[in-house]
């Protein structure tokens, strides 16, 4: 089994070899139990999303398994039950996804989805500084509060971790904000304490990161 055409061995479309060729698996009764069994078979740790279909573009060739349902204690996805394989009533774009939690997860500028990186934009109406659209955060101070904040914002669940140092790769452009002190209960990032906007003491080597639930 593999996941295939996402950022990381532990996230993508859901493809499993048999007879010799690679195949999909259909979303009919596809849930959190199924994608488990697929995380554990990879040694990817335990399902933390179930992406929307085509998240991870459309499959090619067969479609091998259809209303797979695991009870959750099987070594691999073959072991649940199914139709049987080859049997389905479904079309590429019911692919299934999985997103496990077994590599470092992110955002995306344009998807509200883990593995991806993405800056938040300020929705601030009191700037009065020559700033980008987009920037990074400082992770002095940063904390699981400021982290539960932004996937909020980003409607992507609580957050499971908070990250420092880059964790998720260098950022461009300026900084936008540092010394960030939420206590969870603001409904976006720019409604915290801060220093202001661009003032700060930090290099790109300090920026914060999220791990959100999804």
């Amino acid at each position: 089994i593999r996941l295939a055409n996402g950022p990381s061995r532990c996230q993508g479309r859901v493809e499993i070899l048999y007879n010799g060729s690679w195949g999909t698996v259909c979303d009919d009764d596809w849930d959190i139990v199924d994608a488990n069994v697929v995380c554990r078979q990879l040694g990817c740790g335990h399902a933390i999303a179930l992406p929307a279909a085509m998240t991870f573009g459309q499959g090619s060739g067969p479609i091998f398994l259809d209303n797979v349902d695991c009870k959750g204690r099987e070594a691999a996805l073959s072991e649940c039950w199914s139709h049987g394989w080859g049997i389905h009533n479904c079309y590429h774009y019911e692919d299934v996804a999985v997103v496990c939690n077994g590599n470092g997860v992110w955002l995306t500028e344009s998807q509200n989805l883990l593995g991806w990186k993405r800056p938040l934009r300020s929705s601030s109406p009191t700037v009065n500084v020559a700033l980008p659209d987009w920037g990074t955060v400082c992770d002095d101070d940063w904390g699981l509060s400021d982290a539960s904040v932004v996937c909020k914002q980003a409607g992507c669940g609580p957050a499971l971790d908070y990250k420092s140092n880059a964790y998720f790769g260098y950022g461009t452009g300026h900084i936008l904000l540092d010394n960030v002190n939420c206590d969870g209960s603001e409904p976006f990032l720019s409604a915290c304490y801060s220093l202001g906007w661009g003032i700060h003491n930090c290099g790109h080597h300090e920026d914060a990161g999220v791990v959100c639930t999804g």
